[in-house]
């Protein structure tokens, strides 16, 4: 082989080829790749060989074309028409899925019920209440047990149902705030004996759990006459403090009762800003529906926006109509119209919510002044319960708010 370069003439004329134009090999068209077996037959399903047949082309000659990884592929005619699919391979993919339609279960039409929103408390299902005397809300009764029927707590009157009372809400609630005296206390009394200092030590425990001076002193008091000059645990010691704040306050307790000789009874609720009258008012609200009688809600604060909309709120969830009036409205004049539309409709107790206020606000107090003046003037009993919203935050400051 000559290693001779073309002349200069010869490429120009050429156009850059490096080689005659007779000695290029001719261009081929690929061929076809060979069809597999699964096309071809899905190719004979979908056209009929007739129509194959009705297009006859002149034979050529096979083009053999090179297989993939070096291995000679079988020649493909143009004039090859397409072998029939068997009957059976034909059908399989049909037949197939109508089997799995008829395996699968027939889907039973469900209906979806939307998440409405919680159904008001209604007295279709509760027991009719009674029509006259004297009923308590939680169970003891001051009078003739004869005249008084309970109220059931929400929870409890649930069958089944495994949420604890409100009441046992509210101890679970007072145990995380005696936590921290119990282990003031447990601090203190490590199995010695009881003394002077430990007495001390004791009372100064009381007083900053705020207990007050006259209450720490009536506890130290009556451990120094059981245990004085003996050893003594923490759980002697809470034992007979729970003895002591229990014998102060059982005197004082009593139950709610609705007088339904007087209707409506008439429940002011009154209170310091944030204390929670609102939220006591629906709690109310909800618990005197489920005993079956029927409450109408006062949005007596018209003072605070949201103190209106709040209550409102309360009354959907409990189904109790609301009587409001506009921001700054006389507080005394919805009274008497709150009065009167519960007479007049028939409502067994009107729980009127009123503006948060403190004891040395003279124009607050004698709004409210005002609204039991209005009130009295209706019905010479009313309002027959009056209902303090106190909180422990507070500390001493409510006993002079009472």
């Amino acid at each position: 082989m000559s290693d001779k370069k073309p002349g200069f003439f010869k490429r120009i004329f050429s156009f850059g080829r490096s080689a005659p134009r007779e000695e290029e090999a001719p261009e081929t068209l690929p061929a076809p790749e060979a069809i597999e077996p699964q096309v071809a037959e899905t190719l004979a399903v979908e056209a009929p060989v007739e129509e194959v047949a009705k297009t006859p082309q002149p034979p050529a000659a096979p083009e053999k074309v090179p297989a993939k990884h070096g291995k000679p592929s079988k020649p493909v005619s143009s004039t090859e028409t397409a072998k029939p699919a068997k009957p059976g391979k034909a059908e399989k993919p049909d037949k197939q899925d109508k089997r799995d339609r008829a395996a699968r279960p027939a889907k039973s039409p469900s209906t979806v019920e939307p998440s409405a929103p919680p159904a008001p408390v209604t007295s279709a299902d509760m027991p009719t209440r009674p029509r006259k005397g004297k009923v308590a809300l939680d169970g003891k009764s001051a009078g003739d047990e004869g005249d008084t029927k309970s109220i059931p707590d929400g929870d409890e009157a649930k069958p089944g149902g495994e949420k604890t009372g409100w009441f046992a809400r509210l101890r679970k609630g007072l145990s995380r705030s005696s936590q921290a005296l119990g282990e003031n206390i447990a601090a203190v009394f490590t199995k010695r004996k009881l003394d002077e200092d430990t007495l001390q030590e004791l009372e100064d425990i009381l007083v900053q759990a705020d207990l007050g001076i006259e209450t720490a002193m009536r506890v130290t008091d009556a451990l120094s006459d059981q245990r004085y000059g003996k050893d003594v645990t923490d759980a002697e010691v809470r034992a007979i403090m729970a003895g002591e704040i229990e014998s102060v306050l059982s005197p004082v307790a009593r139950s709610l009762e609705l007088d339904l000789d007087h209707q409506p009874h008439v429940i002011l609720v009154v209170g310091v800003n944030g204390s929670g009258k609102t939220t006591t008012i629906g709690k109310l609200s909800a618990k005197l529906k489920a005993g079956g009688f029927s409450t109408l809600l006062v949005a007596g604060d018209t003072f605070r926006a949201a103190a209106i909309e709040q209550l409102k709120i309360w009354g959907e969830r409990t189904g109790s109509p609301v009587i409001a009036r506009e921001i700054g409205a006389d507080a005394a004049g919805l009274a008497f119209d709150a009065w009167t539309r519960a007479r007049d409709e028939g409502h067994d107790v009107m729980l009127m919510d009123t503006a948060g206020r403190l004891q040395n606000k003279t124009e607050l107090m004698a709004e409210l002044e005002k609204i039991i003046r209005v009130l009295r003037k209706q019905d010479p009993t009313a309002p027959h319960t009056v209902l303090l919203t106190l909180d422990a935050t507070t500390g001493q400051n409510a006993l002079n708010q009472v």
